[in-house]
C-alpha cells in the first residue's frame, strides 16, 4: 500500500484545512486509518483514527471538537478536516494504514500501523 498525504499549507489561526490520504493501487477497505503529527523538536503523536467501516472514530484530546476524520471507500481516500486551527497545530501530518480483520477496530499507537504516507506540512500562523 502506498499512501499519499496532501492538503497541507500555510493558514492563519482560526482557519481550516482538509488533508487527504489516498492510496494508489490497493484498496484501503481492509485498513483502519490513522493520522499522526510531528511538530518541530517533538515526538510524533496520535491525532485521529477511523475504523475500516468509518463507523467509529477516535481523537486526541487536543483536537477533539475541531478535527474530523472521515473516509470515502469509493474514492479510496481518507480525510482529516481541521477547523479552528491553532499555532500549536503546526506540524508535519502523516496518514497511516493498519491492516485489520476486525471491522470495528482502530489503534492510537504508531507501532500498530503497517504503512505510512510521506507527510504533509501544516503551518498555522498567529
Amino acid at each position: 500500500v502506498q499512501l499519499q498525504a496532501s492538503g497541507g499549507g500555510l493558514v492563519q489561526a482560526g482557519g481550516s484545512l482538509r488533508l487527504s490520504c489516498a492510496s494508489s493501487g490497493r484498496s484501503l477497505s481492509t485498513y483502519a486509518i490513522g493520522w499522526f503529527r510531528q511538530a518541530p523538536g517533538k515526538e510524533r503523536e496520535f491525532v485521529a483514527a477511523i475504523t475500516r467501516t468509518g463507523g467509529s472514530t477516535r481523537y486526541a484530546d487536543s483536537v477533539k471538537g475541531r478535527f474530523t476524520i472521515s473516509r470515502d471507500h469509493a474514492e479510496n481516500t481518507a480525510y482529516l478536516q481541521m477547523n479552528s486551527l491553532k499555532p500549536e497545530d503546526t506540524a508535519v501530518y502523516y496518514c497511516a494504514a493498519d491492516y485489520r480483520v476486525l471491522i470495528n477496530y482502530y489503534s492510537t499507537h504508531e507501532r500498530d500501523y503497517d504503512y505510512w504516507g510521506q507527510g504533509t506540512l501544516v503551518t498555522v500562523s498567529s
